[in-house]
């Protein structure tokens, strides 16, 4: 029985730093201006007559002399995509409608098959061996979003621009020989197998089956199944895409071979070659040498587009392996990743808002800054899947298969599904404990007495989720919840308040199976703490995780910490301490002189941090891991 995610309107999302960024996710799209959005296509279209028209419209890659110019676009509807699929909103679809009628005519003016913001010359100077940059990268974009806006919307008008462009693409690529074609996949392709895949699964047509065979890299593909290190120093984000299309191949042939591809790659990307404490890799868009991280801590670390499609092959894995390390990587990548490195909002000392919109890289080497990008001057390839990250983060919370739904993440939501010939809804509903009825000084005015006030005095050392189930009727089935890598302690279970299990078994799943009554409730607490994640070729180097989140330290230069005993983690401790009606994860080293504050990384805006620490003793000695 498949693994199937639950998302669109089927899961309401009531977490509030999630829905933020949803809500300023919204707001950007919306920003944005659908002749500025269409600038570059009807240029190429020759829409514009005359003299006097704007050369800078959007800048950055956006930029009508960029070679690739008009990628944006294809994620914008992407993203545009997801979040009308979750939420129904009519304002973006309209708009999204509107591209697309626009995108018919640019097509019908270009012949009836063109349709992209650039030239069809660029693929006949690749083909050639010109230098040019990623044409088909560029293009898979377009195709993407015109396949998610009929796929999750239902466009008809986006599905016949996608067939008619993908007919420019099937005579093209049948002018060469399989030779001469791999020679051209050798330059990036961006997610080209992917959409032939897609567009097979949605039409049938032989056509896409075929492109589909052209595109299999197999300069690429047979060396990762005979386990080959391909990647190492190699351009991360060329093949991650790729890999996709196998992933998505796999669906839509049932051939295992294009799954043994996807797990061949995750193992020498992810599970051989080791990541950051973030969760992330590479510097320079490179990936590392296996398990040297040390050398390229540097200031291009993390490339955001290698997080948000990572987590895709993440989730692609865990639907159809049911291993819950990749629901764990994917937590890793969301908190310290696609949180940390898009839609930050904060207050400088003084008490003035500001914000940042995205980050390309997230820099790991010590003294960093992130570099905050403009909303109409950059446009690079991160601000595209940055709207696609966030259109709707709904999405991987739950899955379900048959008779079994699996808690996946610990966020607060609603979700409702089909079992066992009815239908139920989970909500899941974190619990503070933080003994007071207000979240911030608005509402301060109202205050009840009661023990809960005084009851934890201090922030509690485990997170408290309540779920309640509710069915239509009583039925019978599972509820499985996943027991996070990160817990201190063994996880609890209560159903209606009575201990049913805990667990401790790192990246598993606890299965609760019963026969289900409206208001059933099922409490988990999951043991928190702050941790030392040692660099795995440097254990004298590491950096600090609190639960699943990332903390940073704030200093202007590189930091060495002098530690009194055997554990790092010792060396810190909780500073200021609640604001309100939250507790903080704010901590302070004891007896660094001067001292060093270390809050969580995706709260990191404009100020100097330090991720990874070197520790010695306080007689000079190199700290050593224990034993």
């Amino acid at each position: 029985m498949e693994i199937k995610g639950l998302n669109g309107r089927k899961v309401i999302l009531q977490e509030k730093i999630l829905l933020d960024r949803e809500i300023s996710n919204r707001e950007y799209l919306m920003s944005l201006s659908n002749e500025d959005l269409l600038f570059t296509y009807n240029v190429e279209a020759g829409r514009y007559t005359g003299r006097g028209i704007q050369t800078e419209v959007l800048g950055g890659w956006e930029a009508s002399t960029c070679q690739i110019r008009g990628h944006f676009l294809g994620h914008w509807l992407s993203a545009a995509a997801v979040y009308c699929h979750a939420h129904d909103d009519s304002e973006v679809r309209a708009k999204a409608d509107a591209i697309i009628a626009e995108l018919a005519v640019c097509q019908k003016e270009n012949g009836g098959r063109w349709v992209a913001a650039i030239p069809e010359k660029y693929l006949e100077w690749i083909a050639r061996g010109r230098n040019i940059w990623a044409p088909q990268y560029n293009i898979h974009k377009l195709l993407m979003g015109l396949i998610d806006m009929h796929r999750l919307v239902g466009s008809r008008q986006a599905l016949e621009v996608a067939d008619h462009l993908a007919d420019w693409f099937y005579e093209w690529s049948g002018k060469y020989t399989r030779e001469e074609f791999d020679d051209i996949l050798d330059m990036e392709t961006g997610g080209m197998l992917e959409v032939w895949c897609d567009l097979f699964s949605i039409t049938g047509q032989e056509k896409y089956q075929e492109l589909a065979g052209r595109y299999y890299r197999r300069r690429l593909f047979e060396p990762l199944l005979e386990g080959k290190d391909v990647l190492t120093n190699m351009h991360a984000n060329t093949t991650i895409p790729e890999v996709l299309g196998c992933a998505r191949g796999y669906e839509v042939f049932e051939e295992e071979k294009w799954l043994d591809i996807v797990k061949a790659y995750w193992k020498c990307a992810v599970t051989d070659r080791g990541y950051y404490v973030t969760g992330g890799q590479t510097q320079g868009e490179v990936w590392t040498p296996m398990k040297k991280l040390k050398e390229r801590l540097g200031d291009k670390n993390q490339e955001h587009c290698t997080v948000f499609n990572l987590m895709r092959m993440a989730e692609c894995l865990f639907r159809h392996t049911k291993d819950p390390q990749y629901l764990q990587y994917m937590e890793y990548n969301l908190f310290n990743g696609i949180m940390a490195q898009a839609y930050w909002k904060g207050e400088t000392a003084d008490g003035k808002r500001q914000k940042g919109l995205l980050t390309y890289f997230l820099p790991m080497k010590a003294a960093s800054r992130k570099s905050w990008a403009g909303e109409r001057d950059s446009f690079f390839c991160c601000h595209g899947t940055m709207v696609q990250a966030n259109a709707a983060l709904n999405r991987g919370i739950y899955f379900i298969e048959d008779k079994k739904i699996y808690v996946a993440q610990y966020f607060d939501s609603c979700a409702e599904f089909a079992v066992d010939n009815g239908n139920a809804v989970l909500e899941q509903r974190q619990d503070y404990m933080n003994g007071m009825l207000q979240t911030s000084s608005v509402n301060d005015g109202f205050q009840s007495i009661h023990d809960a006030a005084y009851g934890c005095q201090s922030k509690p050392d485990f997170r408290k989720h309540v779920f309640t189930v509710r069915p239509d009727h009583c039925r019978e089935f599972t509820i499985s919840f996943r027991v996070p890598e990160w817990v201190t302690e063994p996880a609890s279970f209560f159903v209606n308040g009575e201990l049913y299990k805990m667990s401790k078994d790192s990246s598993s799943f606890v299965d609760i199976r019963r026969m289900w009554s409206d208001g059933d409730t099922v409490t988990v607490t999951l043991p928190i703490g702050l941790q030392f994640i040692p660099l795995p070729d440097d254990k004298t180097m590491g950096a600090f995780r609190y639960g699943p989140e990332v903390l940073a330290g704030l200093c202007g230069r590189e930091r060495i910490l002098y530690i009194q005993d055997d554990n790092p983690v010792q060396e810190l401790s909780a500073a200021y301490g609640r604001q309100w009606g939250e507790f903080l994860t704010k901590y302070r080293t004891e007896n660094q002189d001067p001292g060093i504050d270390f809050i969580k990384l995706n709260e990191v805006g404009y100020e100097p941090y330090q991720i990874y620490f070197k520790v010695k003793s306080d007689k000079g000695i190199g700290y050593r891991m224990p034993l």
